[in-house]
């Protein structure tokens, strides 16, 4: 048996990018995809069998917190990448609100070097739009760009000077860079921790306004279209952002748009009984902005689905409600969660909600994942899509566990992840791609 040549047989293999969807074998050569073996290959390849499983290209998030620098206590590089094997994520696209911010080249090249040592998938760093992020003055758009990251964003902190987002996005398009913004009018949220609605009248609690996204969403839509340049909104949370975005697509304005599976599966009535784990940004909203989102991304809206995976430890979410960090973490639950709400439900089928998590996110920022194509990264994952887990604190990957979704059962459980054609989780642990006989993480060990 050669680790070198991978045969993955009789599972059904989804393919969105390819239109593939039947029963059949997947095949790998040195990291790469292939349309065959030979004899020869098949008696020394490592045969998986699939049956009964589905195999498809790995997962694309490209919205990530990974705390990486500065505030490792909370996730790093190495956890994060862990968490998203266990997921089924081999790529993934990392934020730049980290201490300090990712607003110059060394820290882009000291992140570039983490990525290298300590990563056991395909890591894309991000650059920040303005130095400091204070919205304040353009970070060295070329610089970034020349040190490795894939797109700008102030992820978090929403540039609020409409004249400096229209130079930024500018920029970044002479730089072939896609601005990646989340949109937040900060005078409309100033204390605001949940929706504003029913929920924050009964709870006491001081409301987020839909009014707040829509906004910015519009501010960009206009930009885009003004500019030409490519405006990528961030986690959209709002009903009439929806519209916003779906007029302003058929105007042929170029934005495109991600939601998140919190967004799609919850509501702000979840925070009921001020669990932080519930606590995000944008906050849950009314179910008819979940059913919005749902119809976003159905009628090709809203393009893909990211996790916006934000991990902060116990302490910090053990507070009262109003002093909680915003954020909860994603990697390992956002395939099942996104099955529960749309394939489950009849809503759509597998084919359409992998494309959403593959090539779609892939295609936004160029980055040549998410498809099973001959010659292309051998980014392979089996899932068993009638499993069933429960989510529990101790079988997690990630160094957080502020998840909404502890202690509740879903559906579909990965079983495999390959990275360039070698196993790094088995369906339990983490194994390191250059030794696969070698055990790097258990469940839980990160915390």
């Amino acid at each position: 048996m050669s680790s070198s040549i991978l045969w993955i047989s009789g599972g059904r293999v989804i393919d969105p990018a390819n239109k593939r969807d039947a029963i059949g074998d997947v095949f790998a050569v040195d990291g790469k995809i292939v349309a065959s073996l030979s004899d020869d290959q098949k008696q020394k390849a490592r045969k998986i069998d699939a049956s009964g499983k589905v195999v498809s290209p790995g997962l694309v998030d490209i919205q990530v917190h990974l705390r990486e620098p500065g505030q490792t206590h909370k996730e790093c590089v190495k956890t994060g990448s862990y968490a998203a094997a266990a997921g089924g994520i081999t790529s993934m696209v990392c934020m730049g609100n980290t201490s300090p911010p990712c607003d110059n080249a060394g820290t882009i090249q000291l992140l570039v070097d983490v990525i290298k040592r300590d990563s056991i998938i395909n890591v894309y760093p991000v650059g920040n739009v303005t130095v400091g992020m204070r919205g304040e003055e353009l970070a060295p758009a070329g610089s970034l760009k020349k040190a490795g990251v894939v797109a700008l964003t102030d992820d978090g902190l929403c540039v609020q000077n409409n004249e400096l987002m229209r130079r930024a996005v500018e920029y970044a398009k002479m730089h072939g860079l896609v601005i990646l913004d989340h949109c937040q009018d900060f005078s409309l949220t100033q204390g605001s921790v949940m929706n504003e609605g029913e929920w924050s009248l009964r709870l006491g609690l001081k409301g987020w306004p839909n009014a707040a996204e829509d906004i910015v969403v519009s501010r960009d839509v206009i930009i885009a279209h003004y500019t030409g340049a490519h405006i990528h909104l961030q986690h959209i949370s709002s009903a009439a952002a929806v519209d916003i975005i779906r007029r302003a697509k058929a105007r042929g304005v170029n934005i495109t748009a991600e939601a998140m599976p919190h967004h799609i599966a919850l509501t702000d009535a979840c925070l009921k009984d001020y669990d932080t784990n519930f606590k995000m940004n944008p906050p849950l909203r009314t179910e008819s902005d979940r059913v919005a989102l749902i119809e976003g991304l159905l009628d090709g809206t809203i393009d893909c689905i990211a996790t916006d995976h934000a991990p902060h430890s116990e302490t910090e979410k053990d507070v009262e409600f109003d002093r909680a960090p915003f954020g909860i973490i994603g990697l390992e639950t956002s395939l099942s969660v996104c099955m529960d709400v749309l394939v489950n439900s009849g809503k759509a089928d597998l084919p359409f909600l992998i494309s959403r998590m593959t090539h779609y996110p892939s295609e936004i920022l160029s980055l040549g994942k998410g498809t099973l194509s001959q010659g292309a990264d051998a980014d392979v994952i089996v899932f068993d899509p009638d499993a069933r887990w429960i989510v529990k604190k101790d079988h997690l990957f990630s160094r957080s566990s502020n998840s909404p979704w502890l202690n509740q059962e879903l559906p579909a459980k990965v079983e495999k992840t390959f990275v360039a054609g070698k196993l790094v989780y088995d369906g339990r642990n983490i194994l390191n791609p250059q030794n696969e006989s070698e055990v790097l993480a258990e469940p839980g060990a990160s915390r």
